[in-house]
């Protein structure tokens, strides 16, 4: 079987080792945003000059742009909907992302607003306390939003939220006091399941398998989404409709394993007439998403 080199998008660049931590969604109506963070142009890898034998191999090798494989594949199904996705094999680093614009969190900022929250603890050197444990289990289960709009407090509102989010990495999301309209891209999602899922993290591994747990175990009903993408999924979905137009916006986050690998995959969507239109989206673009990866990780 030929093997292929892959052109891996900014995604990919920075692909950390993800532990599997057993353990997993999100109504949430709550602007503004920084200007959407844009990748970088992929650059294909290069030999070393002192090694011709090793690139004469490489050269020999057809090179695989996965950002374009993915347009590809989403191109029948979108039909123009707005959406971006960013996908991440975490064992092989192969990623890609189809879209770079800002969108509505809607309640997949809950993962975000524990993470912050989890962080403040570690600073302090405490455990969460009983209401804290009971704000952050309704709120990822059950995204109870009453639940989000207290730890956001805890946290230090939405200035809190950014400066956790500095630490975290994410350099295209900013907060919003409304929670749900705080604005984030694909690829800071896909940063934000890789601190949670991840061993090099600012959250520790108690955290992080807090994090996992709950969002393993959010209820039946709200495991749509990235879930469509494969098995033993830990995620969080969000959906809103905004008041001035009544379109809705439809999210999901989250980890799953297809094919015998681990996979990071944020879908982000808008301006959808039903809330079922958005969910059917967004789930055949997670499945394309995953299959573009596996399919060119499975050939390297």
């Amino acid at each position: 079987m030929s093997r292929h080199r892959i052109r891996r998008s900014a995604l990919s660049a920075s692909v950390t080792a993800v532990v599997l931590l057993a353990g997993s969604a999100a109504g949430g109506a709550y602007l503004v945003g920084r200007s959407p963070d844009r990748a970088p142009a992929a650059v294909a890898s290069v030999s070393s000059a002192s090694s011709p034998s090793a690139a004469a191999s490489t050269s020999e090798e057809p090179e695989v742009d996965l950002d374009a494989e993915l347009a590809d594949a989403l191109a029948p199904l979108t039909g123009g909907a707005d959406v971006s996705v960013a996908v991440l094999d975490t064992a092989s680093g192969a990623g890609a992302v189809y879209g770079d614009g800002a969108y509505d969190t809607a309640s997949i900022v809950k993962v975000d607003i524990l993470a912050a929250l989890l962080l403040l603890a570690q600073d302090e050197g405490r455990e969460l306390n009983g209401a804290e444990h009971a704000w952050a289990e309704a709120m990822i289960r059950r995204s109870d939003n009453t639940s989000a709009t207290e730890l956001l407090k805890t946290v230090g509102g939405a200035e809190g939220l950014d400066a956790a989010n500095e630490r975290l990495g994410l350099s295209g999301t900013t907060a919003a006091h409304a929670w749900g309209l705080t604005q984030t891209t694909a690829t800071d999602q896909v940063r934000l399941l890789k601190a949670v899922f991840g061993t090099d993290s600012e959250l520790s591994a108690s955290s992080r398998a807090y994090l996992t747990e709950l969002m393993g175990e959010v209820q039946a009903d709200q495991r749509w989404g990235v879930s469509a993408a494969g098995s033993g999924a830990a995620l969080k979905n969000g959906w809103m409709p905004r008041t001035t137009t009544g379109l809705w916006d439809i999210n999901s986050i989250g980890r799953v394993e297809s094919g015998g690998n681990t996979y990071l995959v944020a879908v982000l969507s808008r301006g959808h007439a039903t809330k079922e239109a958005g969910v059917a989206l967004v789930e055949s673009v997670a499945k394309a998403a995953v299959g573009v990866t596996a399919g060119v990780s499975a050939t390297g």
